[in-house]
């Protein structure tokens, strides 16, 4: 709750008030609560003896270890000293304080001479406002001040962490762009930025002395030649401490400054240099830091910069579930037992108690075999130093003073191929682990400042090709905890971007333990499972594609299972991935020890291998009876011509074997066609043709014959026919008048009707039935329910799902229903195709279109079901009504509930 304070006319005036207090000579302990009651006065505010709530406004506040020498609830708190020179040193026992002091968005330190505002609000920038005390006759400065008292709100920065961070992420951007033009030596770039990103972070962090490194870029930018001898030499002097100049210069080490290479940096790029100078380094958020600069050092993800990131926030999800809820259980028994021992009187056994707890703290180790820039191990850092500090303020509250904060970023351990991100990965934790000592109050001494952290290697996680002709599995170091975002590649995308013998290589050595067809995250899920097995690790929790759940990937979780268990799953979350939004699951897992397991952060009983906890979809079974009917559609795209090319060979007459070319050119549709308006193309489909008989047909077969000769593809084999030709789907349709076709990816499961002798790509699947009744049910929520859960989720943000036959089709147990069933779901079905019709094109009285050409464009099936109006539900309604009574079930059955009825009719009739 905010106090509401009501301001009163001052009592002094800043003349009056610098008149008494400018040339002081008393000491702190003589006038400080003096000093304080006159800012009361000067500013309208109640002194703390006139106050209403003398525990919310009162000097001397006490904490655990001391007392804040004034605090205002909800405001500040306030800590006095004889002289400027002792003020940072104040700002520093404030922080301490501050947790105590419940988190006040304002830190003021005090002399006789300056007082400093330090704001302190969540997320946003902090802001440092001096107003010596012969400024007070100043508005602005004299506003500050009541601000603090009355509305700290106005002292709040407009700007927030990650603004920070993007725009100096941005400001690097225009420096790597430059600078690339003169240094080849990518690996050789990437660290010279390091040093230089770090330098201006010690310096506002007050780990160089003051201005040391902006001195040096105003003073030389225009002196390229003795910048980088200046900068050489501070480099130097950095790796093993010493004198620039007259100046000292604190021991870094930390393997950063071990060379001192530099790279040429042009005039443009030192003027960007100069302005990076400026910034605040200080804010920049180290959860988000390390993903930014890697779009700036990675030039194929420059363009993405400051869209897209991954934050605290979300790695949470991870973090706390794998690795700081079985510490904090710990916590609460060592916090027990050590208040136990106390109240018993055992003081000494109750501080080794906890000692011991903080020892625990000190070893638990935390790896990430794909860690990239490193923001999930900053996170996990930054959450076992917050776990420490409660522990010392606990400590604390009993009396014992003067711990400090023992977790160390070695204990993060990492893998990661590419040499940016490794050098990223290790300066943004060591910011960071810097950053949080001067937020929290624990000034940073430690000698050297730096130490190596070979903990985070560059290396190949999932193959190890030391030996090429030999390649095996890398050995991952030990690790209590792994956590990470492996790569997403799916399998198509993979053997697209990956060499061939690589890939080879990586079937080969995991061939007994995960298919062919896996996702390439699958490998670390199965490396994680691994180390757990061998008593290695403790918990894993790892991210993964959707498609993790299908048929071709989830046998690496069907192992977890067996050897262990899964505890933790978001089955179905957005992230940020590469500059887009895609759907992720999450999953923690372990020896199977842990027996509270959540979903979507509610508890459930158990977690089966489809990342549910009441129907075990992966159990399904493939119905011979639906065999035959459902099919993918042929590539045709080779083969695929314009309407105005494809109306010359219907026209052109002529050939030798006297018939039309509308036996091989005919309409084609791809699943856009269906979802969207059709675009009016065709294909040349010489079937099971022999090459004598499809030359016969003179302009479309020399068409096709030119489009494989410029393709760059040999005149070999049956080149003129599809590369794909889906000879089974063209024997099931044959005959028909009419079928049934969807897009295979699609935002909406729609399914339309396509007349025999128009074509359906690849990018569709084709059902071989002409029935209403089979439509209906295809259409009905009961079949959207199950393709939904056992198919996957496409990558884009709100893109729909992926329908595969042998998934959601094969699957699929139809009701069995009786004739009248049947002609209801029927008659459903026309209706609710008419109607659709209608709205898609419809027409006048005199059966002309209603709508112009540019109107109809907006007419899709897509547009229609992101709209569903209430026609279209009602529709659908009575559809669902027919189908679910065909089943003899309740149409209002939740979701969970089909699902569970459907695989059990599944199983039995699979002979399960």
């Amino acid at each position: 709750m905010t106090l509401r304070i009501e301001s009163r006319e001052p009592t002094l005036t800043p003349m009056e008030f610098i008149a008494k207090w400018h040339d002081t000579r008393f000491g702190e302990r003589q006038a400080s609560q003096t000093f304080f009651n006159d800012i009361c006065a000067l500013v309208g505010h109640p002194a703390p003896a006139d106050y209403q709530n003398p525990e919310a406004f009162t000097f001397d506040k006490w904490v655990p270890g001391g007392f804040a020498d004034a605090y205002l609830e909800g405001r500040f708190g306030w800590e006095f000293k004889g002289s400027d020179a002792q003020l940072t040193g104040a700002f520093t026992q404030l922080l301490r304080y501050s947790v105590y002091l419940k988190t006040p968005p304002l830190l003021i330190v005090s002399s006789f001479r300056t007082i400093l505002i330090r704001t302190s609000f969540p997320g946003t920038e902090t802001v440092l406002y001096r107003i010596p005390v012969a400024e007070l006759v100043l508005t602005e400065q004299l506003n500050r001040l009541r601000w603090a008292f009355f509305d700290p709100e106005r002292l709040r920065s407009d700007r927030s962490v990650e603004e920070v961070t993007k725009e100096t992420a941005n400001l690097f951007r225009a420096i790597v762009e430059d600078m690339e033009q003169h240094c080849p030596d990518s690996e050789k770039l990437a660290r010279y930025l390091n040093q230089l990103v770090f330098c201006l972070y010690a310096e506002d962090a007050g780990l160089l002395p003051n201005e040391l490194f902006s001195d040096i870029v105003r003073n030389l930018y225009r002196d390229h030649a003795r910048f980088n001898r200046a900068v050489t030499d501070l480099f130097s002097q950095m790796s093993a401490g010493g004198l620039f100049g007259y100046t000292s210069i604190a021991h870094f080490n930390g393997d950063l400054f071990s060379t001192a290479d530099t790279v040429a940096i042009s005039s443009v790029a030192m003027q960007y240099l100069l302005e990076a100078t400026q910034k605040n380094w200080q804010n920049i958020e180290p959860s988000i830091f390390g993903t930014l600069f890697e779009q700036v050092l990675d030039a194929g993800k420059r363009s993405q910069l400051g869209a897209h990131y991954t934050g605290a926030e979300d790695i949470m999800l991870v973090v706390e579930p794998v690795v700081m809820a079985p510490l904090r259980r710990e916590w609460e028994i060592a916090r027990r037992e050590t208040q136990n021992l106390l109240v018993e009187g055992d003081s000494d056994a109750a501080q080794a108690r906890l000692e011991k707890f903080r020892q625990r703290l000190f070893e638990v180790t935390v790896l990430d075999p794909a860690c990239g820039s490193g923001n999930f191990l900053y996170v996990a850092l930054r959450s076992l130093l917050d776990l420490e500090k409660e522990v010392i303020n606990f400590a604390a509250e009993q009396g014992w003073n003067d711990l400090t904060p023992r977790v160390r970023p070695d204990q993060m351990m990492g893998l990661e191929i590419n040499p940016y991100a490794v050098e990223l990965a290790r300066t943004a934790l060591w910011i960071g682990y810097i950053q949080w000592h001067e937020n929290n109050g624990f000034p940073y001494t430690r000698q050297p400042i730096l130490t190596p952290l070979n903990t985070i290697r560059q290396t190949d996680a999932i193959l190890d090709l030391t030996d090429p002709d030999n390649p095996k599995e890398p050995e991952w170091p030990a690790a209590e905890f792994i956590i990470g975002n492996p790569p997403f590649l799916g399998r198509r995308i993979w053997n697209e971007n990956l060499e061939r013998s690589y890939i080879e290589a990586v079937d080969r050595v995991y061939k007994s333990r995960l298919r062919r067809s896996s996702d390439l995250c699958c490998y670390w899920f199965e490396k994680a499972r691994a180390q757990i097995a061998d008593g290695k690790t403790r918990r894993a929790g790892l991210l993964a594609t959707q498609k993790i759940r299908a048929a071709y990937s989830r046998g690496v979780l069907e192992r977890i299972n067996q050897s262990g268990g899964i505890f933790m799953a978001h089955s179905d979350r957005d992230w940020l991935l590469d500059g887009a939004s895609v759907h992720v699951s999450i999953i923690g897992f372990d020896d199977g020890s842990e027996t509270v397991k959540m979903i979507d952060d509610a508890p459930v009983s158990q977690i089966l291998v489809n990342l549910t906890a009441e129907v075990d979809l992966p159990a399904a079974r493939k119905l011979s009876v639906n065999s035959g009917i459902a099919f993918r559609g042929p590539n045709t795209f080779l083969f695929d011509i314009g309407g105005d090319l494809a109306k010359e060979m219907l026209a052109a007459g002529g050939n030798p074997n006297q018939k039309p070319n509308s036996d091989v050119v005919v309409p084609v549709r791809n699943g856009a066609d269906l979802s969207q308006r059709p675009r009016g193309k065709y294909t040349i489909d010489f079937g099971n043709l022999s090459l004598n008989e499809a030359s016969l047909y003179e302009a479309p077969f020399e068409y096709a014959k030119q489009v494989v000769v410029t393709s760059g593809q040999p005149l070999a084999g049956n080149y003129w026919q599809f590369q794909q030709p889906a000879k089974n789907m063209v024997a099931a349709i044959s005959g028909l008048p009419r079928y049934i076709a969807h897009a295979v990816t699609a935002k909406h499961l729609t399914f339309v009707w396509v007349e025999a002798g128009t074509i359906c790509n690849n990018s569709t699947n084709v059902f071989a039935r002409d029935d209403d009744y089979f439509f209906g049910v295809l259409h009905s929520r009961i079949h959207a329910t199950w393709a939904r859960a056992i198919g996957s989720q496409l990558r884009e943000k709100e893109s729909g799902s992926r329908y595969t036959p042998t998934d959601c089709f094969l699957t699929f147990p139809f009701p069995e229903p009786s004739d009248e069933q049947r002609e209801a779901i029927a008659k459903a079905a026309v209706n609710l195709d008419s109607l659709r019709g209608e709205w898609l094109n419809p027409i006048d009285k005199e059966g002309k279109p209603a709508l112009s050409e540019e109107e109809l464009k907006g007419r899709t099936l897509t547009s229609l079901y992101n709209q569903r109006p209430q026609w279209l539900e009602n529709a659908h309604s009575r559809l669902d009504a027919a189908v679910a009574a065909a089943y003899g079930w309740s149409p209002g059955l939740y979701d969970q509930a089909v699902l569970g009825r459907l695989l059990a009719l599944n199983l039995e009739r699979a002979g399960g």
